[in-house]
């Protein structure tokens, strides 16, 4: 097994087999280079949040499995958590924080492409609200894009702000940053929503997760604000014939209701370009 030792920010991490293509045309070394030049905008949409690792030793075409337990051999300078996990065999979990570039390199030394966070940031209440977007075929993006816009103009009502991202496959994501107040309970209100929705646009919408209701349809997915739920965070990687990634949207692109290019190299010229669009839902 080749290794390269390296320092980044003072801890040690020695990186094994960077020439390995991790998807067809992109090799591990790539996947650690994106993510260490993603890392400042991605790091914030991470920190202080239990990060739930979609590993991938072989490839995007070889075996995969969810990671939630710090692994053995975790380092001791990688954050972890212990948070109760009702209806686990255990009670419990040891997660991984991913508060820093040290831990997202050790992470992507692991072939843990895809990063999967929560609602909620350690020891606080909800902090934001999301919805999933998923077209049944022969639904496309373009429906995904048509139901954001009505949902974005149902919560509008309520005085809450949603911002969009691609979940880098074929659905959409709508986040809603929630302060104090706003919202007693975002499953619940987030379930309200995608039901009146589905009442109003019984044709395009569905908000039950039945398969057998979905085609040709959008399911509004509002059960990943359930606690135990996980979403995958903005700029991650996804699983594909290609390294794309789950890119933050304006609102004039999702109008236009077609994919926006978003490979690794895509989006790395897209923040150079843009920013974080989705620095809003950061918050304190």
């Amino acid at each position: 097994m080749n290794k390269v030792h390296v320092a980044i920010e003072g801890k040690s991490l020695a990186l094994s087999n960077l020439g390995k293509p991790l998807y067809p045309h992109f090799t591990k070394g790539e996947v650690i280079d994106y993510y260490t030049r993603i890392s400042p905008v991605l790091l914030p949409h991470l920190r202080d949040r239990v990060a739930t690792r979609v590993r991938f030793p072989e490839g995007v075409d070889g075996l995969r499995f969810f990671e939630k337990n710090a692994p053995r051999g975790t380092p001791e300078w990688v954050r972890t958590e212990t948070v109760a996990t009702p209806g686990g065999r255990s009670g419990s979990v040891e997660f991984v924080v991913i508060d820093d570039l040290p831990t997202l390199v050790w992470c992507a030394n692991l072939a843990a492409l895809e990063l999967h966070v929560p609602q909620w940031r350690v020891g606080r209440p909800p902090d934001l609200m999301v919805f999933d977007l998923d077209p049944g075929a022969p639904a496309a993006f373009s429906a995904s894009c048509e139901v954001g816009l009505l949902l974005r103009d149902l919560l509008a009502e309520d005085g809450l702000e949603a911002y969009p991202k691609s979940s880098g496959k074929k659905g959409l994501h709508l986040y809603v940053p929630i302060k104090d107040g706003q919202v007693d309970d975002t499953s619940a209100y987030a379930k309200r929503s995608a039901e009146r929705l589905a009442k109003e646009q019984p044709g395009l919408v569905v908000s039950k997760m039945d398969k057998s209701l979905r085609g040709g349809k959008v399911l509004v997915d509002w059960s990943q604000n359930n606690p135990s739920k996980t979403t995958v965070a903005p700029y991650s990687l996804r699983a594909a014939d290609e390294p794309r990634v789950s890119t933050p949207l304006t609102w004039e692109e999702v109008e236009k209701g077609e994919p926006v290019p978003c490979t690794a190299e895509d989006v790395l010229v897209r923040v150079a370009e843009k920013g974080d669009l989705l620095a809003p839902l950061i918050g304190g």
